[in-house]
């Protein structure tokens, strides 16, 4: 199993920047794929920006070119640079680790953008 722990969610307004972390901890070796999800209030979760072990990344349409997923392997960190942020973006984020035994999730971080 791997335990996953979020920071660096906020408050920002529209346009403005946040950059979230997910330190990861436990059989991290085991780690096929890890990702940021969203749920918003009243939605499904939503899978906003992932990352696979042969560094592949791939975006959901409405982040493309906004949000940056980034990985740092000496620091076991995850990492989501959020820029030109919209009110539409405002949702829990979780950090995802999976792997062929395992689907890990943290415990989320709020982000809310204010217009």
């Amino acid at each position: 199993q791997v335990q996953l722990v979020e920071s660096g969610g906020g408050l920002v307004q529209a346009g403005g920047s946040l950059r979230l972390s997910c330190a990861a901890s436990g059989s991290i070796f085991s780690i096929k794929i890890m990702g940021w999800y969203r749920q918003a209030p009243g939605k499904q979760r939503e899978l906003v920006a992932r990352s696979t072990n042969d560094g592949s990344t791939n975006y959901a349409d409405s982040v493309k070119g906004r949000f940056t997923i980034s990985r740092d392997n000496a620091k076991n960190t995850l990492y989501l640079q959020m820029n030109s942020l919209k009110p539409e973006d405002t949702a829990v984020y979780y950090c995802n680790a999976w792997s062929w035994t395992f689907d890990s999730w943290g415990q989320g971080t709020q982000v809310t953008v204010s217009s």
